[in-house]
């Protein structure tokens, strides 16, 4: 589960440096993303909500995030073959749970933001499904390649379902650590686990 919740925090990471960047040859799902993190980035930055308090902050960057990501379809995805078994109460206690996890992760970082360089690659679109690529300028100078893999939602816009880095899918990641976990124990335990992550970043808060 350490691996997981690494795997949460470099994925933050990688997202917020889309911040800064320009892009190139962009296309509508690079423009919807770029757009979003740009309204985080000047939610994070707003005088108003920094003297309302942290907590009205990360509600306002909370808002937003719930636009950028699929929570549910990440989700599922993430679960693999383990979501076709769950119950409906055991999907709609586990969404939630993956998306409260994965927001204070992202707010998180986005609140730790120093404007790190990163260049829109151009992006792909293959039917309701699209590949934002982008390069990446790390802090100590190296250059890291990102991928954003986005759908468009029942309302039309992309949203973020994956995301790849150096070629890595996260999901993959997830799908990982998440079925090593019920293999070893149970689909209880993981949840039991995904909780107290929960709890730890909450105090992290």
């Amino acid at each position: 589960m350490r691996a997981y919740r690494g795997a949460i925090v470099v994925m933050v990471t990688l997202a917020v440096g889309v911040l800064a960047s320009a892009p190139a040859r962009a296309g509508e799902p690079t423009d919807q993303l770029r757009t979003q993190l740009e309204r985080v980035l000047k939610t994070v930055q707003d005088p108003e909500l920094k003297k309302a308090g942290r907590g009205a902050q990360r509600r306002a960057v909370r808002k937003v995030a719930d636009e950028i990501f699929d929570y549910g379809d990440t989700a599922r995805r993430a679960l693999a073959r383990h979501w076709g078994q769950r119950s409906t109460a055991e999907r709609e206690e586990f969404v939630p749970l993956f998306a409260d996890l994965f927001e204070h992760a992202y707010i998180s970082k986005v609140e730790l933001f120093e404007g790190e360089r990163v260049t829109y690659l151009g992006d792909s679109v293959d039917g309701g499904d699209a590949t934002v690529r982008t390069s990446f300028l790390t802090k100590q100078g190296s250059q890291l390649h990102v991928d954003y893999r986005m759908q468009r939602s029942p309302a039309g816009r992309w949203v973020v379902y994956d995301v790849l880095i150096e070629g890595v899918s996260l999901i993959d990641n997830y799908r990982t650590q998440f079925n090593s976990v019920i293999q070893r124990s149970s689909y209880q335990e993981l949840v039991r686990k995904l909780k107290t992550i929960q709890a730890q970043l909450q105090k992290e808060a």
